[in-house]
């Protein structure tokens, strides 16, 4: 059973929260604050496996946190919750620990989900390698997207993900995608090819309004992508997938 610490200091969201991974027989909330200060106390005695962080806390805020749990050595994975998109936010966040990073508001589930993912663990096994696997993949996926501007709240975060999971899996799919990838993606979230292509445009394009275009250059090692430039669904896709690839991640 793995220890959740909640630190939050929206009591109704901590309450929706705590109730979340009680629910479930593989959590253990070991302790819920708004408190910073406290926060830091709770770290020490509970040893976590995950603290669910808000920036916002009382008496000291969510950094402050994290600053001291790197600097006594504490070990936790901290999944982050702010109320701002900005880069600096994210980035400092991500420099000191953060395995992702949610802008509010977000659900109680899709934050149990990328809990789910950090902790799971199954028996020695070719499946618990591949499980491992894929929760690599997509831990990287979602440092990319936090990085370039893709907030997880919207629709095409979750269908991008899984399409370059896909062509990660099977390069040649990029070239098909009007009737290879989104008809797939579709079955699987329920709905229409046209709305996954439509979803997937809108992700880029909300990151390319953002304007993080150094950061996109800067992930994927040269300068991809200048001024307004912008990337078809199919060439975003391919350019990550690639990336991992070429990691090793696969």
């Amino acid at each position: 059973m793995k220890k959740i610490l909640i630190l939050e200091s929206n009591e109704a969201f901590a309450a929706e929260l705590a109730e979340y991974f009680s629910s479930r027989k593989d959590f253990e909330v070991c302790a819920v604050s708004g408190d910073g200060a406290e926060g830091g106390k709770l770290l020490e005695k509970h040893a976590p496996a995950v603290t669910i962080l808000s920036l916002f806390l009382q008496n000291t805020d969510g950094f402050s946190v994290m600053e001291e749990a790197r600097r006594t050595g504490k070990k936790t994975d901290f999944i982050v919750l702010g109320n701002f998109a900005d880069d600096r936010i994210i980035n400092r966040a991500i420099s000191l620990g953060a395995r992702y990073y949610f802008m509010k508001p977000v659900s109680a589930e899709l934050v149990g989900e990328r809990v789910v993912e950090l902790v799971s663990e199954l028996p020695v096994s070719h499946e618990k390698v591949e499980r491992r696997r894929a929760g690599s993949i997509d831990e990287r996926i979602s440092n990319i997207f936090i990085s370039i501007g893709i907030p997880p709240h919207i629709k095409g975060y979750a269908y991008l993900r899984e399409g370059i999971k896909m062509a990660v899996n099977d390069p040649h799919i990029i070239n098909n995608v009007t009737k290879g990838l989104y008809p797939v993606i579709g079955e699987r979230f329920n709905t229409s090819a046209s709305k996954v292509e439509r979803a997937i445009r809108h992700a880029i394009e909300v990151a390319w309004n953002r304007g993080r275009i150094e950061a996109v250059n800067a992930i994927f090692g040269a300068r991809v992508y200048i001024g307004t430039e912008k990337p078809t669904n199919s060439e975003f896709i391919a350019l990550v997938a690639d990336k991992l690839i070429l990691e090793s991640m696969v």
